[in-house]
């Protein structure tokens, strides 16, 4: 065991978990198709060690789901932006539920600052996303938006952090 999988462990037992159900979840998050018999394989333990805790972790609500990790520019999504939102008048989850509608937007936050809301959206072309723009700018209550272009992305997964 690596120091991170020692940091790993005790972090989870506050949470019910142990060292064991993290590397089940790394393995998931890697690759969310492998059979119960392939994880219990990587693993040493038996395949009914994985399936009970895959359950429990499933019933618990830490497992949410299972999906499949796309590349947006293959498929012709090759403008992503981050748009922070001002709202006004106390109407923050009115205006995030409508834009979370939206098919191209694939997160909606809130945040601290000056600013309410953080939207992630993906868009074919500047007309697409110029279209959108104007389309939320347009919702009663959103007073400001400031948009910033994804000029590259490092990194891009869902993540177990430590501790």
């Amino acid at each position: 065991m690596n120091s991170d999988e020692h940091l790993i462990g005790a972090g989870m037992k506050a949470k019910g978990m142990d060292g064991l159900d993290a590397r089940i979840l790394r393995i998931l998050l890697e690759n969310s198709r492998l059979s119960y018999r392939k994880i219990s394989r990587k693993l040493g333990v038996s395949v009914a060690t994985v399936m009970n805790r895959v359950n429990a972790m499933e019933k618990g609500k830490i497992i949410t789901s299972y999906t499949a990790g796309l590349d947006y520019e293959k498929l012709g999504y090759t403008i992503k932006v981050v748009i922070e939102l001002r709202v006004a008048k106390g109407k923050l989850l009115e205006v995030e539920s409508r834009i979370a509608d939206h098919p191209n937007v694939s997160a909606v936050y809130d945040i601290t600052g000056p600013f309410d809301a953080l939207v992630v959206a993906v868009f074919r072309s500047r007309m697409e996303l110029d279209y959108f723009l104007k389309k939320i700018q347009t919702y009663e209550f959103v007073e400001r938006t400031e948009t910033k272009l994804v000029l590259n992305i490092m990194k891009e997964k869902p993540v177990l952090p430590v501790g």
